[in-house]
Order: C-alpha cells, then sequence, then structure tokens
C-alpha cells in the first residue's frame, strides 16, 4: 500500500527547491532528487525535507489557486446568467467586471499569496 506522501507525488508536482550549497552554488531541484555540486562535489538530497510537511504547503498554494479561478468563474458565469434572463447588456459589463477584478483585487491576492508563501517554513539540507 503506498503511502499519502507517495500518492501526492504521483498525481500533483511540486514547486521546485532551492538548494544552495556551502560553496555559493544555487540550483532548483525538484522535491525527493538529489543535485551535486559542480564545485564542490557535495551531493544534497531534498528527500531530507519532510514529506507532509513539503506537501502540505504545496497543497495550501495549489488550493489558493484554485479558490481564485472559481471565483473568476463564478463571476463569469453569473454575469452570463444575467445576460441570458435579464438583458444583454450586461455581456458588455464583464470585460469592465474582470478588468477592474484584475486592477483592484488581484494585487492585493497576489500580495497576500508573497507574504503566505515567504512565512512558510524553510529547511535546512545537511551534504550527503
Amino acid at each position: 500500500m503506498s503511502t499519502l506522501s507517495e500518492r501526492r507525488l504521483a498525481v500533483m508536482k511540486g514547486a521546485r527547491i532551492t538548494v544552495k550549497c556551502d560553496c555559493g552554488e544555487i540550483n532548483y531541484v525538484d522535491y525527493g532528487e538529489i543535485w551535486q555540486c559542480p564545485k564542490c562535489r557535495r551531493r544534497w538530497n531534498t528527500s531530507q525535507i519532510p514529506a507532509e510537511e513539503y506537501w502540505g504547503l504545496m497543497h495550501d498554494m495549489r488550493r489558493e489557486r484554485y479558490t481564485i479561478m472559481g471565483a473568476a468563474l463564478g463571476v463569469g458565469v453569473a454575469f452570463l446568467v444575467l445576460a441570458f434572463a435579464v438583458s444583454e447588456a450586461f455581456i458588455f459589463l464583464l470585460p469592465v467586471t474582470f478588468g477592474g477584478w484584475y486592477l483592484m483585487y488581484m494585487p492585493r491576492w497576489r500580495k497576500r499569496l508573497r507574504m503566505k508563501a515567504r512565512a512558510a517554513p524553510t529547511w535546512e539540507l545537511r551534504p550527503e
């Protein structure tokens, strides 16, 4: 029987992990991969990061994106229903509404998401 983290790994791909070697070399590695520094030949294994914490963070970030996409889809569907049920003039308000959405709401949402990502835990890997 597979564990929860193995099933998550099979279903969704996580964000790349920034690995900074002690010699100063930086690389971006997928979770579970091993990277060998080309300068000092140290090997860094991202599997040292607890799987539940990593995939929990990926799940939270993905849920945030799906929530905003669902809200935008809901607004679009509501305007389409209004356009067909009430007046066709509502269809012309849809671009204006989405323009306001992107100019007024989305910058605050992105800022909140960036703050949430910066507050996420960091892990100290040990070279193998």
